[in-house]
């Protein structure tokens, strides 16, 4: 009996190898991108491209495509709330700051900038690979679909944005002051010689 667990422990040992190697190899790529946002959401961007490409192609899966939205809708709302919800924080007793005396803290978000779009790249491909399997191609008339789910994307960000203006955060560092690298002292006063 101990002869045919060591068969099967023998034939599941190389594919468990040859997971974590892929696993390890993904983790270190996922790792590189990590300082490169730009470059993750063109990629992004690409990916739903060819997602687009291959619905209007196919003409089909738009219940595939109208769950992609509702997933990216329900990722959106995590990225633009805080972490912390003010709602909650009034009842515990503490605040946001309102006077210019009380401490600062920084807006820190539900959902990370990295983890929204690691969410949505997997997203993508997996409704991408739905694509590829008829029993997800359930006929319907899309444009209810569409209308439904833009007055659902207009309410949900008008409850989001009210949020935001009642408690007065902004998600975004749009229009913030950034600091450059520092000069060293030398360069800056003309003092280096040859």
């Amino acid at each position: 009996m101990e002869g045919n667990d060591g068969d099967a422990a023998d034939v599941v040992a190389p594919f468990a190898k040859r997971r974590n190697d892929f696993s390890r190899a993904f983790q270190y790529y996922l790792d590189r991108s990590t300082p490169h946002p730009m470059q993750r959401w063109l990629g992004t961007l690409a990916i739903a491209a060819i997602y687009v490409l291959r619905v209007y192609y196919a003409q089909g899966f738009y219940i595939v495509s109208y769950g992609l939205g509702i997933y990216i809708l329900n990722l959106l709302i995590g990225f633009l709330s805080p972490k912390v919800d003010p709602e909650l924080e009034v009842l515990d007793g503490a605040s946001l700051p309102t006077k210019g005396s009380d401490e600062f803290k920084p807006f820190i978000r539900r959902l990370p900038e990295f983890k929204f779009w690691y969410a949505i790249t997997k997203a993508f491909c997996v409704a991408f690979v739905m694509t590829f399997f008829s029993i997800f191609d359930v006929p319907v008339f899309w444009p209810i679909l569409l209308c439904y789910w833009i007055v659902l994307f207009v309410l949900t960000m008008k409850r989001q944005i009210m949020h935001m203006m009642k408690y007065r955060y902004i998600p975004f560092s749009l229009g913030k002051q950034r600091y450059g690298k520092k000069k060293s002292d030398a360069s800056s006063s003309g003092l280096a010689r040859d």
